[in-house]
């Protein structure tokens, strides 16, 4: 395991921004690789697999569910509005 890289998911880490997530990716793929920078003919595969790691890494954040923690990043919007719906049905006057 990588020492420098930070564990990205909440409850550990709040706030995620995009630059935290490519650092996490460089600094897998140096580990990986075994180079800090690579050589000229290196580069393009390189960059690459940052850019592939940064990717998987924003997917994988977005789809976690970590239990307690709420709702993901993604279902916020639609759990807001689950938590209006419940708010409306319990005013509602009743029909019985």
């Amino acid at each position: 395991m990588c020492r420098s890289i930070k564990t990205l998911r909440e409850p550990f880490t709040p706030q995620v921004t995009d630059a935290d997530i490519e650092a996490a990716a460089l600094q897998y793929v140096r580990k990986i690789s075994g180079f800090r920078a690579p050589a000229a003919h290196n580069a393009a595969a390189f960059d690459a697999a940052v850019a592939a790691v940064t990717e998987a890494t924003r997917t994988l954040l977005d789809q976690l569910v970590v239990r307690g923690a709420g709702p993901t990043a993604a279902d916020r919007p639609a759990a807001l509005s689950e938590v209006d719906q419940r708010e409306a049905a319990a005013t509602a006057p009743s029909h019985g």
